[in-house]
């Protein structure tokens, strides 16, 4: 049968229906049996992605205090070692200033020695 035949015995607006009807069958169709299986495993991939995600920000998170917590440690260790530093410095100079004050005890033998007088 043709088209005209048929828009002539049922009329347009049945025909038109039946065609609209064929055309929503052939999307439902295309969706369930192409689409939805790569959606379904386009959203598999999602999750393991997201569930990956979440593993790098928690270790980042675990990474970062670990950080943090070295560098505290690092400080106090540098402030230490400063302070120790700055004893041996002082100490140094405490010594340097004593043996500045307390001249030395050379004999007159021991000069005319140095000097090469005889």
């Amino acid at each position: 049968m043709d088209i005209v035949d048929l828009v002539n015995k049922y009329g347009f607006p049945i025909i038109a229906a039946g065609g609209v009807g064929y055309m929503i069958y052939f999307v439902w169709k295309w969706v369930t049996e192409e689409i939805k299986p790569v959606i379904g495993a386009a959203n598999g991939t999602l999750i393991a992605l997201i569930d990956r995600i979440r593993m790098l920000d928690n270790d980042l998170i675990r990474l970062n205090q670990k950080v943090e917590t070295v560098m505290q440690l690092r400080g106090k260790s540098i402030e230490l070692e400063r302070i120790e530093a700055d004893k041996a410095i002082n100490k140094t100079a405490e010594e340097h200033k004593e043996a500045v004050k307390a001249p030395p005890t050379v004999t007159k033998k021991e000069i005319q020695e140095a000097a090469g007088d005889d």
